[in-house]
């Protein structure tokens, strides 16, 4: 009888405790991708939670002044390109009557050398005039694709500049306002509260049919599940493996303790 009792008694009795802080969904640092001195920081929004707002402005004065002097020379460029074009074409149609005016009078007998040499010399200086536009308009094509190329670099580095956060918790500000930035110099810690996450070590014998298992909560039985198993065990628990239970938006404080079964 004794032997039966035991048997009937569930087996969900002997699983493990583990124990998990609530943890933020995903935190991480925001770096700068460009250089120079911070003149914006705001430091008073640390703590909260952003819906939309600029954290940290990094100076871009002479950028914007570099980027409106360029829009005015990509206009002039234009300007020269069209002045050009139309030369470029009346220039063909004179290049065209002075080559058919040549080739009339070359064969005449009638036509003294020193004419004929004239046309050929007006003819050959309007072909070096019509070249040497072809070869202005496409050094101007040039300049202008590398404006525009500049422009986009110059508006890309001033987007950069301005930091802006939305829907995110600001854990905390490394900046300050008059510091020097560098690329790659971290900016701002930044988690994601919308969903929590908990993690857990679980030993080689309780991954058994893991992804099957219930998990309970503080006792109680939720619809959560292993969402993230290592493969490999963890480098400071060596002989457990590392799972993480992705939680919808949490009624617990972030950074409670709570008791964690999986049965």
């Amino acid at each position: 009888m004794k032997v039966a009792l035991l048997l009937t008694i569930p087996i969900l009795l002997f699983s493990k405790i583990h124990y998990a802080k609530v943890e933020p969904y995903e935190r991480y640092i925001i770096k700068s991708a460009v250089s120079g001195e911070i003149i914006l920081s705001k430091i008073e929004l640390e703590g909260k939670i952003i819906k939309h707002a600029k954290i940290v402005q990094i100076d871009d004065k002479l950028d914007k002044i570099e980027l409106s002097t360029s829009k005015e020379k990509l206009k002039i460029i234009d300007n020269m390109l069209d002045i050009n074009q139309k030369t470029l074409i009346a220039t063909k149609e004179s290049l065209q009557r002075q080559k058919d005016y040549y080739e009339r009078i070359e064969g005449l007998l009638t036509i003294p050398a020193s004419k004929k040499d004239n046309a050929f010399y007006n003819y050959i200086s309007t072909k070096t005039k019509y070249l040497s536009i072809k070869e202005k308009l496409e050094n101007l094509k040039q300049e202008k694709l590398n404006l525009k190329y500049k422009i986009n670099l110059l508006k890309d580095r001033i987007s950069k500049k301005s930091i802006y956060i939305k829907n995110r918790f600001l854990y905390k500000l490394l900046v300050h306002k008059r510091d020097f930035v560098n690329i790659g110099t971290p900016i701002a810690k930044i988690d994601n509260l919308s969903k929590a996450k908990l993690t857990i070590f679980i030993e080689n014998d309780e991954l058994d049919n893991i992804k099957s298992k219930k998990v309970y909560i503080d006792g109680k039985e939720t619809n959560y599940k292993i969402s993230k198993i290592w493969k490999t065990a963890d480098d400071k628990f060596i002989s457990s493996y590392r799972a993480e239970i992705i939680m919808d938006k949490p009624k617990y404080r972030f950074s409670t303790l709570l008791k964690v079964e999986l049965k």
